[in-house]
C-alpha cells in the first residue's frame, strides 16, 4: 500500500472516531530533504503522525502548524528552510520556519485541517424537527434527533436517533459544544428545555413564540434552573423570513445556526460566552406572533 493509501486510511479511521486531524502534503522539496513532492501525512493535535513529510527537523514546525490549523479551521502553506538560528516569519501567504538543522534541505508543505462535522441536536418529533433533520446534513451538520419513542427508520438522514429524552440517556451520546434546536411544538416542551440546558450546548434555540418562550423560561427558573443559561436560550428561533411551512421554518432556523457557527469560528478565543447573542439583533425584528412559533 502506497504512502497516499496508508495516509487516507488513517484519516478515515480518525474521522470515524471524531478525532480532528490535518492532511499535510509535500508540495516542494529541495535536496538534501528526505521527503519528496507528493509525500503525505495525517497529523493530530497531540503530534501523532501517520505517513512521512520529513525528518526530525520538519516535525516540530508541522505539529505546531497543525495545532493552529485545527484551532481556527484554516489551511496553511509553510516553508521549512535552513537558517543560522530557529525563527519564524510570514512571507505573503507562506509561513516560513527557519530551522538550524544539520541535514539542510528545504520543504514546502500544505496543511489542510480535517475537522469532524459540527453536531446539531434536534429535540422533538414535529414536522419542523423532521425538516431540520433533512436539511442539516446538507449544510455540514451531523444531526442527532432526540424524541420520546422516535424510530430511526423515520429519520434516514439523521446521524443518530435517540428514542428517549431524559438526560441520563442523551448525555453519554452527545458531546459538549453541539448546537441544539428544540422543535417540540407543544409536546414535552419543558422536558426538552431542561434536557437542552444539561447538554453544555454551544447554543440552544427554541421554536416558539416570544410569549410562550418567556412563560416556559419563567417555569424553568422557578424550578431552579440557572437564570443566565435560561436567558441565553434563543427564542423565537430563526431569522424573520415570514416562514409558514415546516420546511421554511426549518430553513430560517438553520440559517441562524449556520450564521452562529461561522461567526463563532472566526471570533478570537475567549469569546465563547458571546455565542448565544450572535443571532439576537436579527431576531429582535420578529413579530410577537411570528408564523414560525409553533406555539
Amino acid at each position: 500500500m502506497g504512502n497516499a493509501d496508508t495516509v487516507l486510511e488513517a484519516a478515515r479511521r480518525l474521522q470515524q472516531a471524531g478525532t480532528p486531524c490535518a492532511l499535510v502534503s509535500v508540495v516542494k522539496a529541495l535536496p538534501p530533504a528526505s521527503a519528496h513532492p507528493g509525500d503525505k501525512a495525517i497529523v493530530t493535535a497531540d503530534g501523532e503522525m501517520n505517513g512521512w513529510v520529513g525528518g526530525g527537523c520538519a516535525q516540530p514546525a508541522v505539529i505546531r502548524t497543525v495545532r493552529q490549523a485545527l484551532a481556527d479551521g484554516r489551511a496553511r502553506m509553510i516553508r521549512i528552510a535552513p537558517a543560522e538560528e530557529t525563527r519564524e516569519r510570514e512571507l505573503g501567504d507562506v509561513l516560513e520556519f527557519g530551522m538550524a538543522c544539520h541535514s539542510g534541505g528545504t520543504l514546502e508543505l500544505f496543511v489542510d485541517p480535517l475537522l469532524p462535522r459540527a453536531e446539531l441536536v434536534v429535540v422533538g418529533s414535529s414536522p419542523v424537527a423532521a425538516s431540520l433533520v433533512q436539511l442539516g446534513p446538507r449544510v455540514g451538520f451531523a444531526v442527532t434527533l432526540v424524541a420520546q419513542g422516535a424510530k430511526a427508520a423515520d429519520y434516514p438522514d439523521a446521524y443518530r436517533v435517540i428514542d428517549r429524552d431524559d438526560a441520563a440517556t442523551v448525555l453519554p451520546q452527545v458531546g459538549a459544544g453541539a448546537w441544539v434546536v428544540i422543535a417540540t411544538q407543544g409536546r414535552r416542551d419543558l422536558q426538552a428545555l431542561g434536557l437542552a440546558l444539561s447538554l453544555k450546548a454551544r447554543q440552544v434555540s427554541f421554536v416558539a413564540s416570544a410569549r410562550k418562550a418567556q412563560v416556559l423560561k419563567d417555569s424553568l427558573i422557578t424550578a431552579g434552573a440557572d437564570a443566565a443559561a435560561v436567558a441565553a436560550i434563543v427564542a423565537p428561533a430563526g431569522y424573520p423570513i415570514s416562514a409558514s411551512t415546516p420546511e421554511e421554518i426549518a430553513l430560517s432556523v438553520l440559517a441562524a445556526v449556520v450564521s452562529n457557527r461561522r461567526q463563532a469560528a472566526t471570533r478570537p478565543a475567549g469569546r465563547a460566552a458571546d455565542d448565544a447573542m450572535i443571532a439576537r439583533p436579527a431576531l429582535a425584528a420578529l413579530p410577537a406572533r411570528a408564523p414560525c412559533c409553533g406555539g
